[in-house]
């Protein structure tokens, strides 16, 4: 299990009872929250108390009454007995999700594979491609480069020696023997040029002849194949960003089947709860909101003060023991439950930073990343698997997460003639500065930062302990209980 401590935050500790062995002395315990600067609770049960009243009720009192616009729901959890009504309702939904999850699972399996193919296509038609232009260059390995692509014509255009026209077939049955010598050494750039080049050999005409025959054919071949390799990379590498901007998309998609289910299971951690009893009509739900702001309104007892760095935060946690009831909703509505019984409701104010609000919500999303990045993250090892090859061939197809980005220029600063003069007496002011105490710029604004942010502290802190009290005042206020105040 997370903890808080993981996260820079003082564990909250809470007293669960007097122990009857020790003296009536206290048992204290851990909440596994941070600790709060002030913390209510409030516990209602009863048989017809509905708990969609009380949320909604605390939900709409701290967002409207006390100006908490900025609300974001944390936790969302909920457990049902086997033998429940709600059990067989949530498992056909949860069915539902499972099987659109699995069907985009499958495909991004497949997809991920002929990722595997189409690469490999790639490398195959960069390999051959390099033939081509190395042949039509001046460099030292044109020629090697020219034999390389005969050979593979007379293996796949001719079948090589099987075949009694080939140049191998007809140095065998037709006693042209010298003819393989002189294909693989006469290299003609283009078809005009072949003409002329055989005609200069002496050799007599039938040998010219059938050279001739073969090194046109060769030519025509490799200029038509060549136009052809370049239009099929083009082709190809088009369809593997296309290919792989449909696995980013069909990711997209399931991801909320996943998170759906996530939300739709019942959770495990609850399975123990003594308050959960298979045979019963019960289930658990587990509701935590957090609500922030910036106090502008300032309490009674303190002074006008424009707070800019911490925020004033309530976390309303509910935690719901019910007895769903299964009812056909009027106006259309499908058949749902009614949830009735008891609830636990507590709130804790804090005075937070925006980096310990952010600290608080990674915290509470760490398990709903980890199920979503086991899709990406298998994703991910494929890619890795392929290795640079891919990332290059999607940032050539236009794939902007790929392309490398140029490095930004820092302009340099030149010297000046009189650098060597004022340099000297800024080391004088340094150095006695440093003696008198008046160079430590950085710890004067770190300190002045810091008790701007302790007072602003103090003030959310009591503005946001304020606010969580009218909260509970008021709640047991409207619902007729006793209060104070």
């Amino acid at each position: 299990m997370v903890s808080v401590k993981d996260f820079g935050f003082e564990e909250e500790k809470i007293e669960l009872g007097k122990s009857s062995e020790a003296q009536g002395m206290s048992v204290y315990g851990t909440t596994n929250f941070p600790k709060p600067v002030r913390r209510y609770r409030l516990v209602l049960e009863a048989p017809n108390l509905s708990v969609e009243e009380t949320y909604y009720w605390c939900l709409q009192f701290i967002r409207q009454d006390r100006g908490f616009v900025d609300v974001q729901k944390l936790t969302d959890l909920f457990s049902a007995s086997e033998h429940s009504a709600f059990f067989g309702s949530a498992w056909q939904r949860i069915g539902i999700n499972q099987e659109k999850a699995s069907q985009f699972l499958a495909t991004i399996g497949k997809m991920v594979k002929e990722l595997f193919q189409l690469v490999r296509e790639l490398r195959i038609i960069d390999e051959r491609l390099s033939y081509y232009e190395d042949s039509y260059s001046n460099s030292r390995s044109s020629e090697s480069a020219e034999i390389t692509l005969k050979g593979i014509w007379i293996d796949l255009v001719e079948q090589g020696s099987k075949n009694p026209a080939s140049v191998y077939g007809m140095a065998r049955e037709l006693a042209f023997t010298v003819l393989p010598d002189l294909f693989f050494s006469t290299h003609p750039k283009s078809a005009k040029e072949v003409d002329e080049m055989v005609d200069r050999l002496d050799f007599n005409r039938k040998v010219r002849e059938v050279l001739k025959r073969k090194l046109r054919a060769y030519l025509e071949w490799k200029e038509a194949t060549f136009a052809e390799l370049k239009t099929k990379r083009k082709f190809t590498l088009k369809y593997l960003k296309q290919h792989y901007e449909i696995i980013k998309m069909y990711m997209t998609w399931v991801k909320p089947y996943l998170r759906n289910v996530r939300k739709l299971m019942l959770q495990s951690t609850n399975d123990r709860s003594p308050d959960l009893v298979t045979a019963f009509e019960s289930s658990l739900i587990e509701l935590e909101v957090m609500a922030k702001k910036l106090p502008t309104d300032m309490p009674l007892d303190s002074e006008p003060y424009t707070n800019e760095h911490v925020y004033s935060v309530v976390l309303a946690h509910f935690f719901y023991r019910t007895t769903p009831s299964m009812n056909y909703q009027q106006e259309g509505y499908q058949k749902g439950p009614i949830h009735v019984g008891r609830v636990e409701v507590t709130l804790r104010a804090y005075a937070w930073t925006k980096e310990e609000i952010e600290n608080y919500m990674k915290l509470k999303a760490r398990e709903e990343m980890e199920l979503l990045e086991v899709i990406d993250g298998s994703v991910k090892a494929a890619m890795e698997a392929l290795g640079e090859e891919l990332e290059r061939y999607l940032a050539e197809a236009g794939e902007e997460a790929y392309i490398p980005k140029k490095p930004e220029k820092k302009e340099v600063k030149l010297p000046s003639a009189a650098d060597p003069f004022t340099s000297v007496f800024k080391g004088f002011i340094e150095l006695f500065g440093a003696l008198g105490g008046k160079s430590a710029k950085g710890p004067k604004k770190d300190r002045k930062l810091a008790f701007i942010i302790s007072k602003e502290r103090k003030l959310a802190g009591s503005v946001a302990k304020r606010d969580i009290w009218q909260t509970y005042k008021e709640y047991k206020k409207a619902h007729g209980m006793m209060h104070w105040g």
